[in-house]
């Protein structure tokens, strides 16, 4: 981030944004085995049409999909690969930090002495 103007950091922060959605991560995974309808990502995600709609239009806002219309129905697909990479990493780092913290509480749960 070093150089980076107070604009570009706004961009930044935004397009993080985006991605502080659980149901967005989800959609976006979901998007990993190929492109889907609005319809589809709804049942997928367990979300109505008009909310996975929302979040698409945020996702596409921040160039993370892009939409293709064919016929009277639209499709969505990963916009750039690189974003899987990103959050690869993210839940990466996350899942082993969670693991050491269990591991942590499993060590001092182990050393307290069991009530009779």
């Amino acid at each position: 981030m070093e150089g980076l103007s107070e604009l570009a950091l706004d961009h930044v922060a935004q397009y993080f944004s985006a991605l502080s959605e659980p149901s967005r991560l989800r959609v976006l995974n979901i998007l990993r085995d190929g492109e889907r309808n609005v319809g589809e990502l709804a049942e997928m995600c367990a979300c109505s049409q008009a909310n996975i709609s929302r979040h698409l239009s945020t996702l596409a806002k921040h160039g993370m999909v892009v939409r293709e219309a064919r016929g009277t129905t639209v499709f969505y697909r990963i916009a750039d690969e690189s974003i899987y990479a990103l959050c690869d990493l993210v839940c990466g780092n996350l899942a082993k930090r969670l693991s050491e913290q269990a591991n942590l509480l499993g060590n001092v749960n182990a050393k307290k002495p069991r009530k009779a």
